[in-house]
C-alpha cells in the first residue's frame, strides 16, 4: 500500500537542536535524578564553547570462535570507553583548572591570578551534566576525568584561544552507571520501547 503523498515521514519535534549547556561540580555533588530536578548548588556553567560539545561511547568485543563453525558463536564484551569532548571558547584561570583537572591558584600581590597544573596523582575528578536546549534532554555523567591534549593555539585577526578538553567517563566510585540519559515523555520513540517503566 502506497503512503499518502502528504504523509509526515517522521517527527520533526523529535529532532535536537543547538549546542545546548554543559555544567560541572566537585565529585561527589548529588545529581539530579529527573529532567525536571534542580540541580544542586555546587554546579557551575562551563560557559561558551568553540562548537558545542560530543559525546561518544565505543564498545570493544572480541569474537569467540570454534573449529566447527566459520561464524563467531558469541562475541564477549571486553571493554567501554567514552568521552565528551569540547573546546572551552572562554580563556580563564577556572576553565585551565578543568583542562587539568585541578592545580593551585593563587593571587599574586599585585591583584593577578598565578596558576600551577596539579602534581602527577593529585588531579580531581568531575561531575558533568549536559542539557538540551529545549528542555527535553540531560545527560548526567557523575566522573569524569579530563585526559585529553591541551593546545592552546594564538593566531592573528578574529581567531581566538580556545582551551580544549576531552573527559574521560571513569566507573562512578560511588556505584552505577557511567552516565545517565534523561529525556522528556515526548522523546519516548515510540510505543515498543520497553521498559517504559521508572
Amino acid at each position: 500500500m502506497t503512503a499518502p503523498v502528504n504523509a509526515t515521514p517522521g517527527n520533526a519535534a523529535a529532532l535536537s537542536l543547538g549546542p545546548g549547556w554543559l555544567w560541572y561540580a566537585p565529585l561527589g555533588t548529588p545529581l539530579p535524578a529527573d529532567l525536571a530536578d534542580a540541580k544542586n548548588a555546587a554546579f557551575q556553567r562551563i560557559g561558551y564553547t568553540e562548537e558545542g560539545s560530543e559525546f561518544a561511547y565505543e564498545l570493544s568485543s572480541d569474537p569467540v570462535e570454534v573449529a566447527e563453525s566459520l561464524d563467531p558463536v558469541f562475541y564477549r564484551t571486553t571493554g567501554r570507553n567514552g568521552t565528551v569532548t569540547f573546546a572551552m571558547a572562554e580563556n580563564t584561570v577556572r576553565n585551565l583548572t578543568l583542562a587539568f583537572n585541578g592545580g593551585l591558584v593563587k593571587r599574586t600581590a599585585s591583584g593577578a591570578i598565578s596558576y600551577e597544573p596539579p602534581e602527577p596523582g593529585t588531579e580531581v575528578r568531575r561531575v558533568l551534566v549536559f542539557e538540551a536546549e529545549d528542555g527535553q534532554e540531560r545527560w548526567v555523567f557523575p566522573q569524569v576525568f579530563q585526559g585529553g591534549s591541551v593546545s592552546m593555539a594564538r593566531r592573528k585577526g578574529a581567531d581566538k584561544v580556545t582551551i580544549p578538553a576531552e573527559f574521560r567517563l571513569e566507573k562512578p566510585a560511588l556505584g552505577g552507571a557511567p552516565f545517565k540519559a534523561y529525556y522528556a515523555a515526548v522523546r519516548e520513540g515510540g510505543t515498543n520501547v520497553a521498559p517504559a517503566t521508572a
